[in-house]
């Protein structure tokens, strides 16, 4: 509740963070059963220009949780709303935040950017404040493609205590670095240092849904990760590495993340 003496803690950071409130909800819902949107944009500290991310959050009551959506390569903050998931936010009761990463495979880059950081340091933060969710509120991070990747990557640095699940879709993956290609790492040391292949440790105890097409070039990798990582649920099916794989798992993936948290 907000204090009649002055602007509450989370209007004074989203007045900060320059957001903007839509009236509409999300992919034809009307003003008042659509979640509420916002969007803005985070401080380029971690060497990205203007990091644009947008949020949609349950329009009446209180967020079960918060998903952080991380895109692939190409990508941008609006694809996880133009694949469907903030037609899910009022189903799941879930808070849902994206934000532009650029391409860097979200973990730091010999450029000095460090769109892992960004997501951890400045938008989980802000996300779950937007949200009015506790500050120690675990999140669900999900991601496609390079966004699946980034969603394990930075579960293995947050841990267990907060992150309550994984959403990984056709997770760009490899087993050798010889295998990557040159955008993806800055070098053998650093595919070594981020492979999520050497940080099964520290997953281990955080629930991971992995999803993939079996005609996915990288559905081999993620059978592996599979087998090498217990308890990890799968849904490997028909599809490829497309928007229309994606778009199709939109609402058992956010069904899930409700219910881990």
């Amino acid at each position: 509740m907000s204090s009649d003496t002055g602007p509450s803690r989370r209007v004074v950071l989203l007045g900060a963070l320059g957001l903007a409130t839509a009236t509409t909800g999300v992919g034809g819902c009307s003003a008042t059963d659509g979640p509420t949107l916002s969007d803005g944009v985070l401080s380029d500290r971690f060497g990205v220009e203007a990091p644009r991310w947008r949020m949609a959050v349950p329009r009446a009551g209180r967020s079960r949780g918060l998903v952080v959506a991380l895109h692939g390569f190409g990508g941008g903050a609006d694809d996880a709303f133009n694949l469907g998931f903030g037609d899910a936010v009022e189903p799941s009761r879930m808070a849902l935040v994206s934000v532009h990463g650029g391409n860097s495979y979200w973990h730091p880059r010999r450029d000095g950017s460090d769109t892992g950081a960004m997501v951890r340091d400045e938008l989980v933060p802000m996300a779950l404040e937007a949200a009015g969710l506790p500050a120690s509120s675990p999140v669900v991070l999900l991601g496609w493609s390079m966004g699946g990747f980034g969603a394990l990557l930075i579960a293995s640095e947050l841990g267990r205590s907060r992150v309550s699940g994984v959403v990984a879709a056709s997770a760009a993956l490899w087993r050798k670095g010889s295998e990557t290609p040159a955008r993806a790492y800055d070098g053998r040391a650093d595919f070594d240092r981020h492979s999520i292949f050497n940080r099964l440790d520290r997953l281990r105890g955080i629930p991971v849904r992995l999803d993939c097409g079996v005609s996915d070039p990288f559905i081999a990798a993620n059978r592996v990760l599979a087998q090498r990582l217990p308890g990890t649920e799968t849904h490997f099916t028909t599809g490829g590495h497309d928007d229309g794989f994606w778009s199709g798992n939109v609402s058992a993936e956010m069904t899930w993340a409700a219910a881990r948290s």
